[in-house]
């Protein structure tokens, strides 16, 4: 089974994956919790192992798209590997880091991760302690994207990032949370994706809420973009559940 969900910061939303172990018992490390950004474990530099425990010990593998809330530092120290087409970082047994611009076949269905974001609050907080310039995607990272995008025929069943495109943030949810901050470089970045992919479904976090992205005015058909936070979306062979 494949599971969508959003921010966790550590183990300040940790409880909302244990709950899901009690929803669904028969979850086992064959079984993929993807979280859309802010994941957050890898955070403290020194004990971060530590501080991973709990998630070590849950039954299911947890994957993750970098946010604007992760250790970069530490991340970008860790082992590049090739798991399932694309790169990852491999933080523990269970707990995978989903690199940017990769695409990923997982039990048959594609996905595309990009994580990063702009820290709305990084002028409160200290770099590379609380803050990180590689929360915001580089030139290279788009480069990988679309070469990797590409070599798929510019076709994926699911997109996972942690914010979204340019375009989306027109949605009342999203302009709440914005305010007058308005768009960032990531989020019209993110606007290239939507014009030359081919996808079922767009999965993002950062918002800390749940919302169904309605389509652009003049566009019919069902909304293909959500933004999660505690909600748990299960992808199956049929579709979304």
């Amino acid at each position: 089974m494949i599971f969508v969900t959003g921010d966790t910061h550590g183990d300040e939303h940790f409880l909302k994956l244990r709950e899901l172990c009690t929803k669904r018992k028969e979850l086992t490390r064959k079984d993929y919790v993807i979280i859309a950004g802010d994941f957050g474990g890898v955070w403290f530099k020194g004990r971060y192992n530590q501080d991973l425990l709990d998630f070590k010990r849950l039954p299911y593998t947890v994957l993750f798209v970098d946010g604007n809330h992760e250790n970069f530092d530490i991340l970008d120290t860790m082992p590049v590997e090739i798991w399932n087409g694309g790169k990852v970082h491999r933080v523990a047994k269970n707990i995978i880091h989903l690199m940017r611009g990769q695409v990923f076949t997982i039990e048959g269905k594609t996905f595309f991760t990009f994580g990063g974001a702009e820290s709305v609050d990084k002028e409160t907080r200290e770099e590379g302690v609380t803050w990180w310039p590689q929360e915001m995607p580089a030139k290279k990272d788009y480069t990988e994207a679309y070469k990797n995008l590409e070599a798929h025929g510019n076709k994926v069943d699911y997109i996972i990032t942690h914010t979204i495109d340019e375009k989306a943030l027109d949605c009342p949810q999203l302009k709440k949370f914005l305010e007058s901050k308005g768009a960032t470089d990531t989020n019209r970045g993110l606007a290239g994706f939507e014009k030359t992919v081919d996808y079922k479904h767009w999965f993002f976090g950062h918002f800390h809420i749940e919302a169904v992205i309605p389509l652009p005015k003049g566009e019919t058909g069902p909304s293909k973009k959500s933004a999660l936070f505690n909600k748990f979306i299960e992808i199956t062979d049929g579709g979304l559940l």
